[in-house]
C-alpha cells in the first residue's frame, strides 16, 4: 500500500471542508434536526478532516503553525469515539465559523 503524501492529505481537508461548507449553503442551524442526510453528511466530511488532518506529518504541520491541528483531530475523535451522542450545534457551528478559517489557512495549497 502507498503511503499518501502531505500535499494529497492537505487537498482532502480541503475538498472535504470546501464541500460541507457548500451543503450549508441556504440552510439553517434547525436543518440539522430536520434533515438526516445532511446532518451526518456534514458529520462523515468533519470525520474525514480530522483524519486526513492526524496523517499530516508532524513537519507539515509546524510549517502550516496556522491550522489548529490539535483541535481539528479532537473534533474528529470526539465524532468516531462518541458517535452515539453527537451534539448537531457543536457540528453546526464548527461547519458554519471554523471550517472556513480552515480554508483560508489552507488555500496556499490551491
Amino acid at each position: 500500500m502507498s503511503k499518501i503524501d502531505d500535499v494529497t492529505r492537505l487537498r482532502h481537508i480541503l475538498d472535504a471542508t470546501t464541500e460541507a461548507c457548500e451543503m450549508i449553503s441556504g440552510k439553517t442551524r434547525n436543518s440539522l434536526d430536520t434533515d438526516r442526510t445532511l446532518s451526518l453528511a456534514l458529520v462523515k466530511l468533519t470525520e474525514i478532516v480530522g483524519e486526513a488532518a492526524a496523517n499530516v506529518s508532524k513537519e507539515k504541520q509546524n510549517e502550516l503553525s496556522q491550522v489548529p491541528w490539535r483541535d481539528v483531530i479532537s473534533m474528529r475523535n470526539r465524532l468516531i469515539h462518541a458517535y452515539f451522542d453527537v451534539d448537531l450545534h457543536i457540528v453546526w457551528q464548527t461547519v458554519t465559523e471554523d471550517l472556513p478559517l480552515l480554508v483560508e489557512a489552507l488555500r496556499i495549497i490551491r
